[in-house]
């Protein structure tokens, strides 16, 4: 657990006044203070938290029908692993789904800002969102923090115009592809869409290309792991649906294993092994006991 140390003896340290501070976005003024804040903790023996990471391997493919995109599970708080079966694959309409890499925190606020926006547009226009929409909406936010947001995004969906695929990046640029993979497994899974990809796969194809490209993220990058999460998007003309998948494939399911180990006799401890001294509760002199207050009557 990290400890925070009293800063009230610091020096104290300049900051610009408040009118004088930008009205929107980050104040970018605090970035010397919260350095010195920095120094001074560590110097005494303290450690500043860290933010927790997806570390990640996330995909997206498109085949004849639709989109099919891919992540998987595993966050990360430095070198600890803090869940194992985060959701990557964020909600932003119904037919357009967004993965996240980067912080945590940061993908998960920015798609869910960008949710409200379309779903406002949607109530505005009666129309649903276009995919170009979602991409305008999430690189004009990025490039406005100027790379501050780790968010680093995959997202598909389809269309009256078709379907799309896109990778967004945390300063804002962006890229249409048939393929796209990002995270710190992205060189891996790339090695499987390079070798399998082909033009107008079906849905198994697709979704079996996405796993396999998951898979090689969790088995060869540390920050990659756990499950493999699918979620399909189809075009109108093939039924306009969305098939969400948690844990589609579990290739670190360890329950066989422990259910077939069994533990040696000497590191059980029975029942009883350990002798009983004395079963009487004694009250310290230095504890008040004090009855609750009577509740409020309703």
């Amino acid at each position: 657990m990290a400890q925070f140390n009293d800063m009230s003896s610091a020096p104290a340290m300049e900051q610009l006044p408040t009118n004088a501070r930008p009205r929107g976005g980050f104040a970018f003024d605090l970035c010397s203070r919260d350095q010195q804040i920095g120094t001074s903790i560590a110097a005494a023996g303290g450690r500043l938290p860290q933010a927790m990471k997806t570390g990640t391997t996330i995909v997206g493919v498109i085949y004849k029908d639709g989109v099919v995109l891919g992540a998987d599970t595993r966050a990360t708080g430095g070198t600890e692993v803090c869940d194992k079966n985060c959701e990557k694959i964020h909600y932003l309409s119904d037919n357009i789904y967004c993965c996240g890499a980067g912080t945590a925190a940061d993908t998960e606020k920015t798609t869910e800002m960008i949710s409200s926006q379309l779903e406002l547009h949607r109530l505005n226009t009666g129309m649903q969102p276009r995919v170009v929409t979602a991409v305008t909406l999430l690189k004009r936010m990025l490039f406005r923090y100027q790379g501050h947001v780790s968010a680093a995004l995959v997202l598909g969906g389809c269309d009256v115009n078709g379907s799309h695929l896109y990778h967004i990046y945390p300063h804002g640029s962006t890229g249409k592809l048939p393929y796209v993979t990002m995270g710190s497994g992205s060189l891996a899974a790339m090695s499987v869409f390079e070798t399998d990809w082909r033009e107008d796969m079906d849905e198994a194809e697709a979704i079996e290309v996405v796993k396999q490209a998951i898979r090689a993220g969790i088995f060869n990058d540390l920050g990659s792991g756990s499950n493999v999460d699918v979620t399909v998007i189809r075009k109108p003309e093939a039924g306009g649906t969305t098939t969400v998948m948690r844990g589609y494939d579990t290739p670190n399911e360890v329950a066989d294993l422990r259910a077939g180990y069994t533990r040696p006799k000497a590191i059980v401890v029975p029942r009883g092994a350990t002798a009983v001294l004395s079963k009487e509760v004694a009250l310290s002199d230095l504890v008040t006991v004090e009855d609750a207050p009577t509740p409020m009557a309703f």
